[in-house]
């Protein structure tokens, strides 16, 4: 008998258990390789579906298909217990030892590769692990029955006894592996890989499977970037032709780029490339991404930036030099919303556009990466198994961090925990890019930082090289209110052609905008903020610089999305009190050239923006304040600029100080850190002191952490936000009508590549309004929002009233 574990939607082909179970396990085994666990990966590989050798299964499945308009009740077998079942009885027993963990951290991953890792221990003091995997023979009928036929079909007996005592071999060498992390730690690290190299490795399978498709051929990444590696000296060679070559200025760029290449040949590690704002840092940590790939064989080079803004300005930028659009993925963000996505076991073994949604490429396989740092610490760290299912490419990279001093203070430990694991596993090479380090040593999680970590050598010098403004104190002595801000960006617009003017809240920035338009300067004035799609938003950017570079009059009102590494150079900016390092970034689209002598950045404070809830841009506010204080006594103070690497080592420690209790992710609703939910050891794990207090008796477990508990509770930013698809223009009209219909996988790959750059994120008020504003429309069974086009405004975005005018010009 032909026991199935799926049927092909197009010709009704049958792909069987053990093919799909042999499948999975090489695939999960390549994947485990990346860090020494090939046979922990793959053990997990070939057990994950060992639940589907049923009768009871097949007859669902072949039910299901033969009547498709009444299909068997959902959730009538599960079939993902039984390979952790197996794991559980046959190696925990005794006492608590290597196998026992081996069982813990692959039978995890197996009993949740339809969810999200299961907690060992909750916060009710039960363990949702040992409710699986403790099923009784009347819960799993069949369960004798799978493991017989495992054991004919898959390997036998002797074989998987043999691939165990491998497996226990690697975990042991892993263990042991010298790391920063605690072993609590490495344990929740492997536990996360395992499960995201068998997410990953069933939804390829079984992808390919459905497209009657073979693997491709693993690529020549050496030649690949190699090749790269030239295209882009060929580039900065050209630059010597340029008229302003030998400047002072482009001679330091150059030599900069220079100590980049050369340090690519030093082993991987944590590194920081500290290049002030102007000085080319993106073509620069490029050259050392590319040779250090080539020289030590990595397979992806990753940037991560704070904002979607500079997402396609840089990766246009590498494009236009590499000329290959194909291998560089633009990860904006998730289009699909699975952060309530519940068990899809039920669905599992035909297709629906559930299954299609989640099988879509989705996996960061691409050579060239940009995303965000929301999308890094959500791979991580999130609930959803799309996030996770990426952990594992994240390994034998090189991860470039731009603008790194834009981690939230709530995730400083866990960001520092990741990138360890990655330079102590993953063999990545991690390199911190920025004008403005943050300390992150200095708390209490350090990053395992390489000792002479930074890049460039003779910082002081250079910064002074490139100071091309001076900043200007108007917050200590007098407020703005937006009345007295159209006053002066006017007064300031008399006396040259530009002005940028930076303020902390959405809602300001609009009601400025709607203020300056009103006035009637006869000056184009532009709006940017994050109720705006990155497609808008580069539009936006684009019409600005076209003015900038005819020197023609503008004005541009924005959020800080603007600041951390865009493109742009204006006569004047104007900048709302805020952390310094976000000051010395709004400094950064002043001048940026250097053209124009020395010019101005005027600081203000602005009364009418509502810090209330912005916690981090408050404090930031209130430190950098008291050092133009301390410089308007004492000029000498601080090394005698707000900009200085002395000003910014004492603002990076006062803010770290003051959100001392806030760095391990304190999660309110449980007054726990999410740390010890994940990597608490049984001594200090509070849930488990508990448990054994109550229950008389230790849990019966080597790992006792909350893992799904931490990533039900993990949001990089502040109130879960919803990303909402929206109508900005024709292709993103014409998206939206392609994912109301019936597409392939592969279609569904592309358009959801497609949809990135059209998307907001809406916090839960926000999606509240709109809901009875009927501005919102749901598509795919409700996996991806859509906005209405009265709920989009041309000029800035979203209009939660919903009142807009439609676009007839469709029609």
């Amino acid at each position: 008998m032909k026991y199935i574990a799926h049927i092909r939607e197009s010709d009704r082909e049958i792909q069987t258990v053990e093919e799909h179970l042999i499948g999975v396990r090489e695939l999960a085994e390549s994947y485990g390789v990346k860090i020494g666990v090939k046979h922990i990966a793959g053990l997990a590989g070939m057990l994950h579906d060992m639940g589907k050798y049923t009768n009871e299964f097949r007859e669902y499945i072949m039910q299901a298909v033969e009547n498709p308009d009444a299909p068997p009740k959902r959730g009538s077998v599960d079939h993902s217990t039984a390979g952790g079942k197996l794991l559980y009885e046959g190696f925990h027993q005794g006492n608590p030892s290597r196998v026992w963990i081996l069982s813990e951290v692959v039978g995890n991953a197996i009993i949740s590769h339809h969810s999200y890792l299961h907690d060992f221990l909750n916060s009710e003091l039960e363990s949702p692990y040992l409710n699986r995997v403790r099923k009784s023979d009347d819960q799993l009928r069949e369960f004798e029955l799978s493991k017989q036929c495992f054991f004919a079909n898959v390997i036998s007996e002797a074989k998987f006894q043999q691939y165990v005592s491998t497996a226990l071999d690697e975990l042991e060498a892993y263990l042991s592996k010298p790391c920063k992390e605690t072993d609590e730690s490495k344990l929740m690290f492997l536990t996360k890989f395992i499960f995201s190299a068998l997410i990953d490795a069933d939804r390829t399978n079984t992808r390919l499977f459905e497209e009657n498709k073979q693997p491709e051929p693993e690529q020549d990444y050496k030649a690949l970037f190699a090749g790269y590696y030239e295209k882009l000296m060929a580039e900065i060679d050209s630059y010597q032709a340029h008229p302003e070559a030998q400047s002072a200025i482009n001679t330091l760029r150059r030599d900069m780029s220079d100590q980049c290449d050369r340090f690519a040949e030093k082993p991987s590690g944590i590194y920081t490339l500290s290049i002030p704002t102007g000085g080319g840092k993106t073509l620069a940590s490029l050259r050392y991404a590319l040779k250090h790939a080539k020289e030590f064989g990595k397979k992806h080079i990753i940037y991560v930036v704070p904002f979607t803004t500079i997402i396609e300005q840089n990766a246009a930028e590498v494009r236009r030099i590499l000329m290959d659009d194909g291998s560089i993925l633009e990860h904006h963000s998730n289009v699909i919303n699975d952060v309530n996505e519940v068990d899809d076991e039920s669905q599992d073994g035909i297709m629906s556009t559930h299954q299609k949604l989640k099988l879509a490429k989705d996996n960061w396989d691409s050579p060239i990466i940009f995303t965000t740092m929301v999308q890094f610490l959500n791979v991580f760290y999130a609930k959803g198994s799309r996030n996770i299912r990426r952990l594992h490419n994240l390994t034998e990279s090189v991860v470039i961090f731009d603008e790194v001093q834009k981690v939230p203070v709530s995730c400083v430990s866990l960001f520092n925990q990741a990138l360890n694991f990655l330079k102590a596993y993953g063999q990545s090479s991690l390199l911190l890019c920025t004008a403005t380090q943050p300390t992150l040593n200095y708390v209490e999680r350090r990053l395992d930082m390489d000792a002479e970590a930074e890049i460039i050598q003779d910082l002081d010098g250079v910064i002074a090289a490139f100071k091309r403004v001076e900043i200007v104190d108007k917050a200590t002595d007098e407020t703005f209110d937006n009345d007295k801000l159209a006053d002066f960006i006017a007064e300031k617009l008399d006396e040259m052609h530009s002005v940028l003017v930076i303020l902390n809240t959405k809602a300001v920035v609009k009601k400025l905008y709607r203020q300056m338009a009103d006035k009637d300067l006869g000056v184009p004035v532009y709006h940017l903020s994050t109720s705006m799609c990155a497609a808008h938003r580069n539009v936006i950017l684009k019409q600005v610089r076209e003015h900038l570079e005819r020197h023609e009059k503008v004005i541009c009102l924005s959020t800080q999305l603007i600041e951390a590494g865009v493109d742009v150079s204006f006569d004047c900016v104007i900048r709302s009190m805020a952390g310094l390092d976000s000051i010395a970034q709004a400094a950064g689209r002043c001048n940026r050239h250097g053209r124009q002598g020395i010019r101005q950045v005027y600081v203000i404070d602005h009364a009418e923006e509502n810090l209330k809830y912005l916690q981090e841009i408050r404090a930031g506010k209130d430190f950098s304040a008291r050092i133009l204080v301390d410089l308007k006594r004492n000029r000498s103070e601080h090394g005698g600029h707000i900009l200085s690497a002395q000003a910014m080592n004492k603002y990076f420690k006062q803010f770290y100080t003051y959100f001392d209790t806030s760095l391990n992710y304190f999660i309110k609703p449980l007054k726990k850190d999410m740390t010890e939910l994940l990597a608490a050891n049984r001594n200090n794990s509070s849930y488990n002191i508990a448990y054994t207090h109550e229950n008389k008796k230790s849990l019966p477990l080597f790992i006792v952490n909350s893992y799904r508990t931490a990533a039900e509770h993990f949001q990089v930013i502040e109130d879960r936000t919803t990303s909402v698809l929206v109508p900005y223009d024709e292709e993103s009209k014409e998206i939206i009508a392609q994912l109301n219909g019936s597409e392939t996988i592969e279609d569904l790959s592309g358009l959801l590549r497609r949809a990135q750059q059209y998307m907001i994120n809406l916090f839960y008020y926000e999606c509240k309004q709109l809901e009875q504003n009927d501005g919102l429309d749901s598509l795919l069974d409700g996996k991806i929002l859509a906005l209405r086009e009265t709920a989009y405004n041309k000029e800035y975005g979203l209009n939660l009233e919903n009142d807009g005018q439609w676009d007839l010009s469709m029609y």
